[in-house]
Formats: C-alpha cells, structure tokens, sequence
C-alpha cells in the first residue's frame, strides 16, 4: 500500500472516529426519548413552570392606582414578572413583590429590559410602601370587566387567580408563559430569566 492510500486511510478512520463521538449521543438520547424505553428526563431547565400554549393576553384598559386609565399594552416590549393581589397588600403579596424586585435587580445591566406589574382588586396602595420600597411598580385595577376578562388568564387550577398566590412571566409580545409558586426559590428565576434574555431578540 502506498504512503498515499494509507494517509487517505487514515484520515478516513480519523473522520470516522470524529462522527462517532458526536453522533453515538445523539443517536443515544433519540433511542431513549423516542426509541419505546419510555425514559424522561428528571426536570427541564426551566425553574418554572411553562405555561402551554402560550397564554396571549387581552388588550384592555385598566385604571392605576392614582386613577389613570392606562393600556395593557404596556404589558408587551419587555418582559413582565406579573403578580396578582388584594389591594390592600398583605404579608405574602409584600414577599411576592419584594421577591419580583430583587429579581429585577438582580439582572444587573439588563434590569432595563424587564418591568414589575402588581394587577389588584380592592383598594390600593399602603403608602409610603409602594412609593418608597417599590418605586417603578406598574399598579393595575383588576376590578373592572376589563380587569376581570383579564384575571381568567391567570386561573390556576381551582379558586380565583388573585388567591393563588403565584408570580407569572409574559414576554415581550404579550403572552403568559411561565408561572411560579408562592414559595418558589428566587435564584431558579434569577437563572430562567437570565436565561431567556440571553436568547431573546424580541424587542420593540
């Protein structure tokens, strides 16, 4: 054999080679995942818990809390951590907003490209509270048929949206797509929004 034909063999087993090492766990996770062996991954990357289908939510307009009228249009553009409450905000809506803030903060240079929205029913807002620990909050009266048309897009299994106690995340366009539990940990959102602004181009 030439030294021609043996380096052209070599190389040959050398790509070959290569092709195995990035093929065989491919072809593997297909095997398992779709093969029959019925077998799952134990968690997916996400902290929280995905909202399918998407939840696209209704454009109406809702009154703020010193009154004004204001578009929930505001709620696409950036991405939203959402929470739902009574007005008068007790001991766990004031840790679901202090969570939804230092997650915000958290973002570091990318805070900017997220906002913080408190949809209530009843009266509000406890001040100097809201002012002076949540300056940036966008406050939204749910107590209207509007805010109500609204609300039934957060209803988590049974009992009203404002009592399940969850944080929520819609996306720049406007759609739910994640939620959280009240006693979720703060960091596994922290990771999954880093995670998503990282990949996300949607911006207005």
């Amino acid at each position: 054999m030439s030294h021609t034909a043996v380096r052209v063999w070599r190389q040959r087993q050398l790509l070959g080679l290569l092709a195995c090492i990035f093929l065989a766990p491919l072809a593997l996770s297909f095997y398992l995942y779709y093969g029959g062996v019925g077998w799952r991954p134990d968690r997916t990357v996400n902290h929280g818990e995905l909202i399918t289908p998407a939840r696209p939510l209704p454009e109406v307009s809702l009154p703020t809390a010193d009154g004004r009228e204001s578009s929930v249009e505001l709620l696409r553009g950036k991405w939203t951590l959402i929470y739902l409450g009574d007005g008068a905000c007790d001991g766990p809506c004031r840790r679901a907003l202090y969570v939804m803030r230092q997650v915000r903060i958290a973002l570091n240079q990318h805070m900017g490209r997220v906002q913080r929205v408190f949809l209530y029913q009843g009266d509000c807002c406890d001040e100097p509270f809201f002012s002076t620990e949540h300056h940036g909050l966008i406050s939204l009266d749910l107590d209207s048929d509007g805010g109500r048309e609204l609300a039934e897009h957060f209803r988590f299994e049974e009992g009203r949206p404002v009592e399940s106690g969850r944080l929520w995340l819609a996306d720049p366009l406007g759609n739910l797509m994640m939620s959280y539990p009240a006693n979720a940990d703060p960091k596994g959102m922290i990771e999954d929004l880093k995670r998503l602004l990282r990949l996300s181009h949607v911006e207005r």
